[in-house]
């Protein structure tokens, strides 16, 4: 049985051990000033320490319930690391086991991504070859209830924690689904799911789009692979990457994404009180891009790795960062086990961007502010075009007529992201005007001329946004 008198016991001896040894550094030499100093130090953490002791009996014999010596002490331990910041924390089998799914990108579950919408879980998406998806789980599926219980008003955390569960358990959701005139009931068996960090898309021809969710420990792989098949839909005159809401996540993927886009240079550097913590990262040669141009968007939530990932792009000026101030976490955690299912998250150094920026509480601010906004285009009549004519002149190249549908066609697909999301429609508008900016350089004489237009985009996002 644990007792607070062999705490003080076993740590005062400790303390007190100390001292002798502090004194023979000194030589035995050390005069009586010098040792009444080193008394006073020791003394403090054992006066300390008999303080701790006394509030646990306290609380061992005068608490309203009973609570177990093992329990006591985890509370001491989460109230230690809660009082150095936001970020060091006491991790106990859960919280392990979750920051090991998050930075792994692997869990026992259903495989759906989830949302809010009118106070349910909604689906957003079902993920390619999981048990969602060969359940015939839809995007914009409603779940009302998770084995019976209703899901209203439940968080997503809760939501999350109770879809997840052991491989081959099986839960039941009753799904509300549009153009169903009654809910019906799913039954989904859990599988090992894997989370890609990386989703990529064409918004249209030529300009790609690369949505990095966090950073886990393949997100470099992921980022490559997303890449791949961008290139395969054709030339890429320019790429959004998409950093916002990004918690961050393990630091050596950020790392990884610069370094895709970089030919060399520092990405970033850490500093801490122990030397082991002062770490200094560079790039290797090899632009996956071939020197496209790069806008990067963040918002309030991109943090930490992300963050890494804003600054060094735009220390070398690579990318143009749009969208808002991101919310400024600069500082640097170490995952250390105490045990096969336990750890603590310290708190262990600080980085700074390729230009010594520290973005510890300040955060990166973006070259050009753009709001997330609700854009509705104020439409005015249709109008005839030279091509709705009858008996019109066709065109003098012999190039295809715009008439007043093709060019409603066209405004109806630029409306999609017009309208879904101002903010990547911006960016598309930054990439194209970099790409008319740079002059063209004439057939055959590409490869001597890359570098030269690569630089002349740097140049542009420096000087002239």
């Amino acid at each position: 049985m644990f007792t607070p008198k062999m705490v003080a016991r076993v740590i005062g001896a400790a303390a007190l051990t100390a001292l002798p040894l502090m004194g023979l550094s000194q030589g035995g030499q050390s005069d009586s000033a010098e040792r009444a100093s080193l008394e006073a130090e020791s003394r403090l953490p054992l006066e300390d320490l008999r303080s701790f002791a006394k509030v646990f009996e306290q609380i061992r014999q005068g608490y309203v319930n009973e609570v177990d010596d093992s329990t006591l002490l985890e509370y001491a331990i989460k109230g230690m690391l809660q009082g150095l910041d936001p970020h060091s924390a006491y991790l106990d089998s859960r919280s392990f086991d979750d920051l090991q799914a998050n930075t792994t990108g692997e869990f026992a579950g259903l495989g759906i991504e989830v949302g809010i919408e009118d106070d349910y879980i909604t689906i957003i998406t079902p993920m390619d070859g999981t048990p969602a998806e060969r359940a015939g789980l839809r995007a914009g599926d409603v779940i009302l209830r998770l084995s019976g219980k209703s899901m209203r008003g439940v968080s997503l955390d809760e939501a999350v924690e109770k879809m997840r569960g052991p491989v081959g358990s099986a839960v039941t959701l009753t799904i509300g689904r549009k153009g169903h005139k009654e809910p019906f009931d799913v039954t989904v068996k859990r599988d090992k799911v894997r989370v890609y960090s990386v989703r990529g898309e064409m918004l249209e021809e030529g300009y790609g789009y690369l949505r990095i969710s966090q950073f886990q420990m393949d997100t470099g792989g992921d980022l490559m692979r997303a890449m791949k098949k961008l290139k395969k839909e054709g030339e890429l005159k320019g790429l959004v990457v998409d950093l916002r809401n990004n918690p961050g996540g393990v630091l050596q993927s950020s790392v990884e994404v610069v370094d895709a886009f970089l030919e060399e240079g520092l990405v970033v550097y850490t500093e801490g009180r122990n030397e082991s913590s002062n770490l200094r990262y560079t790039a290797s040669s090899g632009d996956v891009t071939n020197g496209a141009p790069l806008v990067v968007l963040i918002n309030d939530g991109s943090a930490s790795a992300a963050e890494i990932v804003a600054g060094a792009l735009q220390d070398h000026r690579r990318a143009v960062v749009m969208g808002t101030d991101s919310f400024g976490k600069g500082s640097v955690q170490t995952v250390i086990p105490i045990n096969e299912d336990r750890a603590i998250k310290l708190t262990t150094a600080l980085y700074f961007t390729p230009k010594g920026r520290s973005i510890q509480a300040q955060g990166i601010k973006p070259d050009i502010t753009v709001e997330r906004v609700q854009v509705t285009r104020l439409d005015g009549r249709a109008r005839t075009t030279e091509a709705d004519l009858a008996g019109h002149l066709g065109n003098g190249n012999g190039g295809e007529e715009s008439g007043s549908e093709d060019r409603k066609r066209a405004k109806a697909e630029q409306d999609d992201w017009y309208s879904r999301d101002n903010q990547v429609f911006e960016a598309l508008n930054v990439l194209k005007g970099l790409n008319l900016y740079v002059r063209r350089t004439p057939s055959g004489n590409e490869e001597s001329s890359a570098p030269r237009a690569k630089d002349q985009v740097a140049r542009i996002r420096a000087e002239d946004l």
